[in-house]
């Protein structure tokens, strides 16, 4: 699991302190105070997971956030004071895979990057699942609609697999929260929403996954 980190905060008290929880848990940190030095310590080291602050000196976090989703998959973990639902709504749509409010326990912030990091690491027991046209290769993560690849974020991902997983069943939103993303989220449910409407999107095949008024969702076989 350990790993370089890529820490993108301008205050630095913050930043020390996911730093000294973080190495102390055995990865290692880069620390970027600017959003352009952060693009910049992408390119120059190995990084398996960017933790992203919203307010900083030179840039919208939000646009950092696009900036790294455009050229890679790379899991993001957003760490910020701004906890306005749009934010959070906009923030999971740009592709981040898990949201952090200020103040915020260290020990948690630990338990989620691994917990992201875990979700983005390939399943050593590759197999295939499907859902009509769609289908999921756990083991290589990847996703295509009729044989075309189709590019999701880790957490699209884990929702669409575990959908399939359980064709047929009504999922509530309470339940997909606490199976796909494993802790409490400070988007609550209205999270599950924006990623079902995500995949939707990206598939191309929104018949495939069903609302199911006062219940959840559910994935029928066309």
């Amino acid at each position: 699991m350990p790993g370089t980190i890529l820490l993108v905060e301008d205050e630095e008290d913050i930043a020390t302190l996911v730093r000294t929880y973080l190495e102390r848990d055995g990865f290692q940190v880069v620390w970027a105070s600017r959003g352009v030095e952060g693009l910049l310590a992408l390119e120059q080291h190995e990084v398996r997971l960017a933790i992203l602050d919203l307010q900083l000196p030179d840039a919208d976090g939000l646009d950092l956030c696009r900036a790294i989703r455009q050229q890679s998959r790379l899991p993001i973990v957003i760490l910020t004071a701004r906890d306005e639902e749009i934010d959070r709504i906009t923030g999971l749509e740009l592709g981040a895979d898990d949201y952090i409010a200020k103040p915020f326990s260290p020990r948690e912030l630990v338990a989620r990057v691994r917990a992201v990091l875990r979700r983005a690491e390939p399943d050593a027991a590759a197999d295939e699942i499907v859902l009509g046209d769609v289908a999921v290769d756990r083991g290589g993560r990847a996703v295509t609609v009729n044989g075309n690849p189709v590019e999701l974020t880790g957490m699209e991902f884990d929702l669409l697999a575990y959908l399939i997983d359980h064709t047929g069943l009504v999922l509530s939103r309470e339940r997909l929260l606490d199976r796909v993303w494993g802790l409490a989220f400070p988007g609550g449910t209205r999270t599950v929403d924006v990623h079902v409407a995500q995949l939707r999107r990206k598939l191309g095949r929104p018949e495939l996954i069903r609302t199911i008024r006062g219940s959840g969702y559910k994935a029928v076989a066309s």
